[in-house]
C-alpha cells in the first residue's frame, strides 16, 4: 500500500511521534493506522496511543433525573455560540425530559413534545438558528439513588460533560464526588469484568512485544507483565483508579468507606468520537469568497 503525506502526518498528529517513525510504522503496517500506533508504542515511539478526532462537534449534553432512572441527551450543532443560545438550550431541556420515557435515541427522535416529534423540532430550530443540529446520542441508567454531574455548565444540567452515577444506599453527596472523578478521569468500565476483553489482549499484547524489546527472559517478562497489566487496569477500571478526592483510595475503597456501593455510571462528553474534515484558513477565505 502507498503510504501518503496525510496519513504519516494524522499518525504524527495522533501519536507524537517523530515523521521517519511514522513513516516506518506505516510501512511496517501495510498502513494500518491502528496498528501503526501500536508499532510505535513497542518500540517506545509513541507518546500515547490516541485516538484522532475525538472532539470536534459542538453542542450540549443535558441529564435529568426522575426518581432512580438517569438520562443523559447529547445534542449537537456546528458551533460553540448555539450551546450558548437560550432557544438551543431550551430544546435540549425538552429533549431531555422526553428522554426518561423512552429506550433509545431513535425513540427519542419520534417522540412528542407539545404535539411535534423531537426530528421535526430539530429541523425547525435549523431553519430558526440556522446551523445543523443532530440528536446523536442517549444513555440511561436506574438504582436506589441516581446522582448527576455536569462539567462547564452552561445552564441548570446541561454543558460539555455530563455524568450520571448509580448507588447502592444513600450518598448523594459521595455520589457527587464520584460523577466528578468520571467527569475527569473518564474510566472505559466500572471494574475490569466490565471492560472489553479485546482491550485487555490488545494491551498485553502490546505491553509483551515492549518487554520482549529489552532482551529480557520470558520468565523475567511474565512478572513484569503482571504488574504492568495491573497499573493498566487501575488507570482505565473506575474501581481501580485513585478518587480524586483522597488519592490514597481507590475510587472502589471509597465507596465502601461511605458505606455505599456504585452499581453503574454514564458519562457524555460532547463530539466524542466524531471527526470532521479540517481545512486550512486560507481554503476556508477561499471557498467563502466563491459563494
Amino acid at each position: 500500500m502507498a503510504i501518503t503525506a496525510a496519513m504519516v502526518k494524522e499518525l504524527r498528529d495522533t501519536s507524537g511521534a517523530g515523521m521517519m517513525d511514522a513513516k516506518k510504522a506505516l510501512t511496517e503496517t501495510d498502513g494500518d493506522m491502528e496498528a501503526a500506533i501500536d508499532w510505535l508504542r513497542t518500540k517506545g515511539l509513541a507518546k500515547a496511543a490516541k485516538k484522532s478526532g475525538r472532539t470536534a462537534a459542538e453542542g450540549l449534553v443535558a441529564v435529568s433525573v426522575n426518581g432512580n432512572k438517569g438520562v443523559a441527551v447529547e445534542v449537537n450543532s456546528e458551533t460553540d455560540f448555539v450551546g450558548k443560545n437560550a432557544e438551543f438550550q431550551a430544546m435540549v431541556a425538552s429533549i431531555a425530559a422526553a428522554a426518561q420515557n423512552v429506550s433509545d435515541v431513535e425513540a427519542l427522535k419520534a417522540a412528542e413534545i407539545d404535539g411535534k416529534t423531537v426530528e421535526t423540532i430539530i429541523t425547525d430550530k435549523i431553519a430558526t438558528i440556522g446551523e445543523n443540529m443532530s440528536v446523536r446520542r442517549m444513555a440511561a441508567i436506574e438504582g436506589e439513588q441516581v446522582v448527576s454531574y455536569v462539567h462547564n455548565a452552561v445552564a441548570d444540567g446541561m454543558g460539555k460533560i455530563g455524568v450520571l452515577v448509580a448507588l447502592k444506599g444513600d450518598n448523594e453527596a459521595f455520589g457527587r464526588q464520584v460523577a466528578m472523578h468520571i467527569a475527569a478521569a473518564n474510566p472505559a468500565s466500572l471494574s475490569e469484568a466490565d471492560l472489553d476483553p479485546a482491550v485487555v489482549e490488545k494491551e498485553k499484547s502490546v505491553q509483551m512485544d515492549i518487554a520482549r524489546e529489552s532482551g529480557k527472559p520470558e520468565a523475567v517478562i511474565e512478572k513484569m507483565i503482571v504488574g504492568r497489566m495491573k497499573k493498566f487496569l487501575g488507570e482505565i477500571t473506575l474501581f481501580g483508579q485513585a478518587f480524586v478526592v483522597n488519592p490514597d483510595l481507590t475510587v472502589e475503597a471509597a465507596a465502601k468507606e461511605a458505606g455505599v456501593e456504585i452499581t453503574g455510571f454514564v458519562r457524555l462528553e460532547v463530539g466524542e468520537g466524531i471527526e470532521v474534515e479540517k481545512e486550512d484558513f486560507a481554503a476556508e477565505v477561499a471557498k467563502a469568497a466563491k459563494g
